[in-house]
């Protein structure tokens, strides 16, 4: 961009991730969050990118909506980023409840993108049972349940004209590659968010090169 003086103007892209521990980067330094590494992608000379992230571990996706209404948001950020989900599964709540909030949370993200759906993109839910943790703690049950969660968040894209990222293979790569797994036994590493971004760029590619092109 040009200034009257013919001089270059840095944009700004502002980017707000929306989340639970995913989000967060739970048991990794912050620069291995998966929204950090994608803003390192997507570093130009012309564009500065600022992130804000909206997410705390243990999230459901009442907890997500409440915390969206307190930090009281702008409506005009250039791309949104939604991952929620996990924490309903988890703790057994009614996967209803999950059909009706995951849908309010889409288009609370859609309308913090300015009503553009072509700033927003959807991250499934990790399958947290190809873990240490999983494989002690938990069954084929978690993968079985958070199958339907996807399922049904995709669908919802799809109807919404959102793109849905599948990250599920990735995840379950997580017992027989120890490295994609953070220490904590539980949580992906910064590795395995490496990989979440490169699936992001190719699945949600459209909508990255449109908020980039497109800064307000």
């Amino acid at each position: 961009m040009l200034t009257s003086c013919g001089q270059s103007q840095e944009k700004t892209l502002n980017y707000l991730a929306l989340g639970d521990s995913y989000t967060i980067g739970e048991a990794v330094i912050d620069e291995e969050r998966y929204p950090l590494q994608l803003v390192a992608k997507l570093a130009d000379k012309d564009l500065t990118l600022e992130t804000k992230i909206v997410a705390t571990s243990g999230w459901r996706t009442d907890d997500l909506m409440n915390g969206i209404e307190k930090e009281k948001l702008g409506n005009d950020y250039d791309l949104v980023s939604l991952l929620i989900g996990a924490n309903n599964q988890f703790q057994n709540k009614p996967f209803s409840q999950y059909e009706k909030e995951f849908t309010v949370l889409l288009a609370a993200a859609i309308e913090h993108a300015g009503g553009d759906t072509n700033r927003v993109f959807v991250v499934g839910i990790p399958d947290y049972y190809y873990t240490p943790y999983g494989q002690v703690k938990g069954s084929f049950r978690i993968t079985d349940e958070l199958n339907a969660y996807n399922t049904f968040a995709e669908a919802t894209c799809i109807q919404w004209g959102v793109p849905f990222v599948d990250i599920t293979a990735i995840s379950q790569k997580g017992i027989e590659y120890t490295e994609l797994v953070a220490m904590d036994g539980l949580h992906p590493s910064g590795k395995q968010y490496g990989l979440w971004v490169e699936e992001i760029l190719n699945t949600a590619k459209s909508t990255i090169d449109y908020a980039v092109e497109h800064v307000r």
